[in-house]
């Protein structure tokens, strides 16, 4: 490539069992956005590991070249001197330092054996002017949202100088103004000299920001295609990424009449404590059997708190209103009671909340349900393993055996274990928190499939997702939600991304 800033050659990488990266090759111009797509298990994040000293040199074969020359990389120090740095999806702050301490973490500015904390706080201040945040260098970490904290991770990246900024998953947790403003900085980090690279599942942002875009599968370079004129499109981008074309992304549903109403909610409050002000203010909503009732709204609507005060109220919120399930008014004291009439809630944090990552697949598709295989305490393990491989076929799980440990699996796996964990509690009414966040094209149409076939056999859906083709694609109808407020139902028939959005910002 000419005047390539960073070429891979030939790289394998192994692990027990799994041959992650088969002889890719990967290459990179000085100064452009490069995007580095695949489906969850392509090899992506093994490959910027592998480039960053995560996976050190003697751990994998083939050649690494900067500038043309050879490096081996015996730990992230490595790579960080030679101006590389990479931020993950899963920031790596500290919530109670504040924002210059993080930025300096490392590379602190000493006078003498003491730090420098004035020269500290202004050098700071001038990095975050660099990536346009207005914010005190003094304040705490944990006091800012998820953009603003995104922000603050290119800030410790261009403190140590960086040449190849490589970004994974950036914007899975930011909301759509906060995931513009991110792309618009990295647009502008490209002026000043700074090479991208971008893993994103998102391919509107990829499209839309994309130099050069490779695409990975199974472990191996499939191609890479040239973006500056944005002629890239869509479906081409899914065929490569997924070996066959995937022709409607969202995909059809029979469309029947809505039975019953199996939910409803009416003048729902509820109070945090911990933030010491109201979060959910007087809601109403009302879900019917076989159906999808899409929940959008920006980051920090209520969306995530209007599911947890349904499902038991884990967080303790203070609320009042009431709550019907099949006709029944039901005031829920935990997860269980909700578990119990039917309820089921698919969490956002899967790794954090959903599942026991070092457990087996086996473990944790039956533990929200384990009086169904128990006889006086004692778990039917035979049982058990019949029921965990019956999900693992019927959901697909992409793993060589329920005994798999869940935190080796992709994240579109780990997403269809969660699946079959609350699929196993029987439920009539199952909420699905950002149910395809962080998981790959090909990974969403299967669930997307599987939301399907659930609402086609009388279950009823509630998607709270973020993504608005999303809520497009799969609801029949969709609230609205802005400040802990309903601020519009929207049938079919008339909701668009504009309607939504107007709702959305509407304070």
């Amino acid at each position: 490539m000419e005047d390539s800033i960073l070429e891979m050659k030939s790289i394998t990488k192994e692990f027990p069992g799994v041959k992650a990266l088969d002889e890719v090759t990967f290459s990179v111009a000085r100064g452009e956005i490069h995007c580095l797509v695949g489906e969850n298990g392509a090899g992506k994040s093994t490959l910027m590991k592998v480039l960053s000293g995560v996976h050190p040199f003697g751990s994998y074969s083939g050649d690494i070249f900067i500038d043309g020359v050879v490096q081996q990389f015996n730990g992230i120090r490595d790579s960080e001197k030679a101006g590389i740095a990479i931020i993950y999806q899963e920031l790596a702050l500290i919530p109670e330092l504040s924002v210059y301490e993080n930025i300096f973490l490392g590379n602190e500015i000493h006078n003498g054996l003491v730090i420098d904390t004035n020269k500290t706080i202004q050098e700071a201040a001038e990095i975050l002017k660099k990536v346009g945040l207005d914010v005190s260098p003094e304040v705490k970490v944990k006091t800012l949202g998820v953009g603003k904290q995104q922000l603050i991770e290119i800030a410790k990246a261009l403190k140590k100088e960086v040449k190849i900024l490589i970004l994974d998953e950036p914007t899975a947790a930011l909301n759509e103004t906060d995931s513009d403003n991110l792309m618009e900085l990295i647009k502008g980090l490209k002026q000043h000299g700074v090479t991208s690279i971008l893993i994103s599942h998102k391919l509107r942002e990829v499209l839309s920001i994309a130099d050069t875009i490779t695409v990975l599968r199974d472990g191996k370079t499939i191609c890479t295609l040239d973006n500056r004129e944005h002629l890239v499109t869509d479906s081409v981008l899914i065929k490569h990424m997924v070996g066959r074309s995937i022709d409607n992304v969202f995909p059809r549903r029979e469309k029947i009449e809505p039975g019953e109403e199996v939910l409803r909610l009416e003048n729902w409050c509820a109070f945090s404590p911990a933030l010491g002000r109201d979060i959910l203010k007087d809601i109403n909503i009302s879900v019917r059997a076989g159906e999808i009732v899409g929940i959008a709204g920006l980051m920090g609507s209520g969306r995530t708190e209007l599911a947890k005060s349904i499902f038991g109220n884990p967080d303790r919120f203070r609320v009042s209103g009431t709550l019907w399930v099949k006709g029944e008014e039901q005031k829920f004291r935990s997860p269980g009671d909700a578990i119990h009439s039917q309820l089921a809630y698919v969490t956002e944090d899967r790794k954090g909340n959903g599942l026991i990552l070092i457990d087996d697949v086996r473990h944790n598709i039956t533990l929200a349900n384990l009086k169904e295989i128990a006889t006086r305490g004692i778990i039917n393990e035979n049982e058990e393993i019949v029921i965990a491989s019956n999900y693992k076929q019927s959901l697909n799980i992409k793993t060589p055996s329920i005994e798999q440990k869940v935190r080796n699996l992709s994240g579109g796996n780990q997403q269809k274990v969660s699946l079959g964990k609350w699929l196993f509690v029987k439920p009539g009414v199952m909420i699905l928190d950002e149910p395809t966040r962080g998981i790959d094209v090909g990974a969403k149409y299967e669930i997307y499939t599987i939301m399907n076939s659930l609402v086609e056999k009388g279950m009823s859906i509630i998607m709270i997702s973020s993504e608005l083709p999303e809520i497009l694609g799969m609801s029949d109808r969709v609230y609205v939600m802005s400040a802990g407020k309903i601020k519009g139902e929207l049938s079919a028939d008339e909701f668009s991304q504009e309607k939504i959005m107007a709702m959305a910002v509407d304070y």
